[in-house]
């Protein structure tokens, strides 16, 4: 007896939630979740969707890949979203976060912020 109650009750419930997922967008619109901007994004992977994600500035400008056809799938997913975060959390410009993402990238690899190893046995000839 309990198995059979068990089994409609588990039944019923798996019914009521695919019916629930494939009628989601018609009631989650009277849902009052406002969940931020930021809970979801896709992102893009093209040039021309990160320019209108506004992942480019003056200073590093992709319209011009854009403008020659470029072919490759767009900037890095990985740094794109570290880029993201680093905008989100500290209220930057994209210039600025892609400044800073690339600091702790060279910090990462023992880089200095100016560009050279942090290596103690490195040698340059200039």
């Amino acid at each position: 007896m309990f198995g059979y109650i068990f089994y409609s009750i588990s039944f019923s419930f798996l019914i009521l939630a695919t019916a629930l997922f494939l009628t989601r967008s018609r009631w989650t619109q009277y849902l009052q979740l406002q969940l931020p901007p930021y809970f979801y994004t896709r992102l893009p992977s093209t040039f021309t969707n990160d320019i209108e994600s506004g992942l480019t500035s003056d200073d590093f400008d992709l319209s011009a890949n854009v403008a020659a056809g470029d072919s490759r799938r767009g900037l890095d997913e990985q740094g794109k979203s570290a880029v993201r975060r680093i905008m989100r959390s500290r209220g930057v410009g994209f210039d600025e976060a892609r400044r800073l993402y690339t600091e702790q990238r060279f910090a990462k690899n023992n880089i200095g912020p100016d560009g050279r190893p942090r290596d103690p046995k490195f040698v340059s000839f200039s």
